[in-house]
């Protein structure tokens, strides 16, 4: 790369020497990248001034010495997209200050689903200079007839956080969005910034035009110091052999928290969040101010606590994943991580609230909530300190995504299929859709297919010559069909949210529609942190009142983190180290060489196979290490499989590091049970038999614009699309079983749902590496996963002191160096 410029305005020199501060050797690069019109990819650590280095390039531009006495340019110069909205509201407080302290000619403003109607309407007609949104509200403004216009001139796109959600279905949004602004605005600079990235030449291709890496320039920035990381232990117990949410450590974590400024409480789950805030409310001996924020509570109770944490009025927050970005509170000292981390990136990035400064370390705490846990702290803790990253694989964009950006470019005005095609081609999550799928794709956004060509709500676009140019066009049949896109139109699909407020109006946030269906009125619960009685449930709320007494916490579906590949195999590692098990504490090296002593240990590239008797039942567990999605699975192919060979299959249980199964009959060859070719008939059949591709189909018919949730003035319930998706996905399945949204379905089930790549590794070991051992009793490294038994349904936490007394029971059992 060329050397580094040396002509940063003076303007922009003047407010870094103000500060004390000086220019980073990552921010200097990205100035040059700037002025040599080339595309760039910025992997820099957490409080490295990543943000910053991205908008340097726009900030010069408005300086007065770059603008020599010419006005500023009109229109819209730079997007900023973010995969979180409180995000961009916390990006746009920081730009404003240097923008404003230098008395720079530039409008900054942010655009997502909360933006008031009229403030949407005056943006496209008089737009700011820099606009701060997410890739669903800049799919959107891509729909309007005046975006050809409006992006004409832009000059960057700025995408923060790109690891968070590249390589999903908002990822392919947005690749999609980047492809038509790039035909808008040819000159137009890709940026996106990062902290965690394990493989930088995927996400340089995911970035560039046609998929050429080379046109994006890598930036790396300078090592920030290391972080300062331990894993909390019990005082005066053993590590627990079950469980999840490590409330044990709950009055270690008020300490904790006693002795720092500011604390934030990371937990992998909604349930998760509410649970250990409800434990330290009930520990707040001091009347700490202490607070919880997760993706379910209102805008107005999340903008709260956000303001009240910038304020530093809040000793601790208790979150989820909805903070896991970089919404900058410098005052944070400590973090802690409740559970397992299950990724050494998500660790990292979790890691990097505290402090946010790249000269001081950040400080965090580790509370395993079992002894695998404490394994998958450790390694992730290894992991961290050796700079090693995990993240998901790249796929294949997604067809449901592609027909709702076709409908969106219909939306702005007629196009031609041979330019759009090659439009979408130089994005590379499609750069494999063929003429073939293309005409299948526009098949469906016209009629909806073959099967419902017939039913005119499915008739969206039509081809015809165009007056002018005398091309065949595709164009909507009738203007409503935009306003119903565009009141439809996204990516992020929840399960069904019914909204909680008190009858004075007041929001506090959003239950799953299955939870609140559960409740009655008078029934009691906790919420945001507050204990809550129904009082009466309309279509699409749940009217609440302040209760006398507490009540359960709402559970939610889809909330399980997968442990990662590569955490997976380190911890594997762990356990073959013999040498390395004088690190970890006592009951965990006695638990391990119990287990080497009575059975076998498992190691990466093996597969670990256990068969005992239990109470009458004979237990078979497969230590697959590959998480609970793709345990399930397994576990579903595997008890179907015992029960054509008349094994009389009683259950299965999971958890992130093993499968039990049970039945009447012992299994002697686990082998059989494990062929390849499960993976053919009958994982197709399952799938297809199940609620799993239903449910997927539901997800691709919502996405794709098949079936709509929203109506002017009204939303469909989520039963109201169900039932309307099931009676299209059974018409589809008898009548057009190669669908385009069958396909789209079955993809996603696939990746998503069932997680069969990883499947597909376990049968291969089990092939090659399958070591079966048979025991005349539990084994110990079985206890974790068997204490399950019976709780699978339970919400992580809620059961902990159960678990507890069966391990214990379970444990003495298994730890006997002999039988008696």
């Amino acid at each position: 790369m060329a050397q580094p410029v040396s002509d940063l305005p003076p303007e922009l020199a003047g407010w870094f020497a103000a500060r004390g501060w000086s220019l980073r050797r990552h921010q200097r690069e990205m100035l040059d990248v700037a002025r040599a019109q080339q595309h760039a990819l910025l992997v820099a650590d957490t409080g490295a001034g990543k943000t910053l280095a991205g908008f340097l390039p726009t900030l010069a531009d408005f300086c007065p010495s770059r603008l020599a006495g010419s006005p500023p340019p009109d229109g819209l110069h730079t997007l900023y997209v973010s995969p979180l909205k409180a995000l961009a509201h916390d990006v746009r407080r920081n730009l404003l200050l240097p923008a404003e302290e230098l008395g720079l000619p530039l409008r900054i403003e942010t655009r997502s689903g909360d933006t008031p109607s009229d403030r949407k309407a005056r943006q496209r007609a008089n737009p700011p200079h820099v606009l701060l949104t997410t890739p669903e509200s800049l799919s959107l403004l891509l729909s309007y007839p005046e975006s050809a216009t409006l992006f004409a001139g832009l000059k960057r796109i700025v995408v923060d956080e790109v690891h968070a959600f590249a390589n999903g279905k908002r990822g392919d949004l947005l690749a999609l969005a980047m492809a038509r602004l790039q035909a808008l605005a040819p000159a137009m600079q890709r940026v996106a910034l990062s902290a965690t990235l394990a493989d930088p030449a995927a996400y340089r291709r995911w970035l560039a035009p046609h998929g050429v890496a080379e046109t994006v320039t890598l930036v790396e920035g300078e090592q920030g110091a290391a972080p300062e990381l331990e894993i909390v232990l019990p005082q005066e117990a053993r590590v627990p052999w079950g469980g999840h949410a490590a409330a044990w450590a709950v009055p270690q974590l008020y300490q904790a928290i006693k002795a720092n400024k500011t604390t934030l409480v990371f937990c992998n789950t909604r349930f998760l969040a509410e649970f250990i805030f409800q434990e330290l409310w009930d520990a707040n001996a001091d009347h700490l101010p202490i607070g919880i924020h997760h993706g379910s509570l209102s805008v107005e109770a999340r903008r709260k606590v956000e303001s009240a944490m910038a304020a530093g009025k809040l000793r601790a927050l208790v979150c989820t994943a909805s903070l896991d970005l970089g919404v900058d509170w410098g005052d944070v000292d400590l973090v802690v991580q409740m559970g397992a981390p299950k990724g050494s990136s998500r660790l990292l990035q979790r890691i990097g609230r505290a402090n946010h400064r790249l000269d001081q370390p950040s400080r965090a705490m580790l509370a395993p909530g079992n002894r695998f846990e404490f394994l998958e702290a450790f390694a992730a803790l290894e992991a961290v300190a050796e700079g090693q990253r995990d993240g998901e694989a790249f796929r294949p964009g997604g067809l449901d995504v592609l027909a709702q950006h076709v409908m969106a470019c219909a939306c702005a005005g007629p196009f031609d299929a041979a330019d759009l095609l090659a439009e979408v081609q130089s994005a590379e999550a499609y750069g494999w859709v063929d003429p073939a799928t293309w005409e299948r794709i526009l098949g469906f956004v016209a009629t909806g297919g073959y099967s419902l060509r017939a039913y005119d709500r499915f008739q969206r676009i039509t081809k015809g010559r165009d007056g002018q140019s005398g091309k065949q066009l595709w164009r909507l049949t009738h203007p409503q069909h935009a306003a119903r896109h565009r009141l439809n139109a996204g990516i992020i699909m929840d399960s069904e949210m019914i909204g909680v407020r008190f009858r004075n109006g007041k929001a506090l946030g959003r239950v799953e529609e299955s939870f609140a269906a559960s409740l009655k009125p008078g029934a009691t619960f906790r919420f945001a942190g507050l204990d809550l009685e129904v009082e009466a449930m309309r279509e699409t709320e749940l009217w609440v009142r302040a209760a006398k007494r507490s009540g359960q916490i709402p559970s939610y579906m889809g909330a399980r983190m997968p442990l990662t590949t590569h955490l997976s195999n380190r911890v594997q590692a762990l356990l073959a180290d013999r040498a390395g098990w004088a690190r970890f504490p006592d009951d965990v090296r006695e638990w391990l060489e119990m287990q080497d002593w009575r059975s076998q240990l498992p190691a990466p590239g093996r597969l670990l196979v256990e068969s005992f008797p239990h109470q009458g039942r004979h237990y078979t567990v497969f230590y697959t290490f590959e998480g609970w999605p793709a345990h399930q699975s397994l576990g579903m192919l595997v008890t179907r499989r015992m029960e054509e060979r008349g094994l009389a299959p009683m259950g299965f249980v999971a958890n992130d590091y093993a499968l039990a199964v049970w039945g009447l009959r012992p299994i002697d060859d686990p082998a059989a049970l494990l062929s390849p070719d499960i993976l053919a008939g009958e994982f197709v059949e399952w799938v297809q038999n199940s609620y799993l591709l239903r449910r997927a189909f539901r997800e691709v018919a919502v996405i794709s614009g098949l079936v709509e949730r929203q109506h002017p003035g009204k939303r469909k319930t989520g039963r109201q699309v169900t039932f309307s998706t099931d009676l299209i996905y059974d018409v589809l399945l008898k009548h057009e079983p190669d669908h385009v949204l069958i396909e789209a379905a079955w993809a996603d089930a696939r990746a998503r749902m069932t997680d069969v790549g990883r499947l597909a590794g376990v049968l291969d070991r089990a092939q090659h590496e399958l070591h079966h051992v048979r025991l005349d009793r539990v084994s110990p490294l079985a206890v974790p996963v068997l204490v399950m038994v019976g709780r699978e349904s339970t919400p992580q936490g809620q059961a902990d002191e159960e678990l507890l007394l069966e391990a214990d029971s379970l444990a003495g059992l298994a730890m006997r160096p002999a039988t008696d």
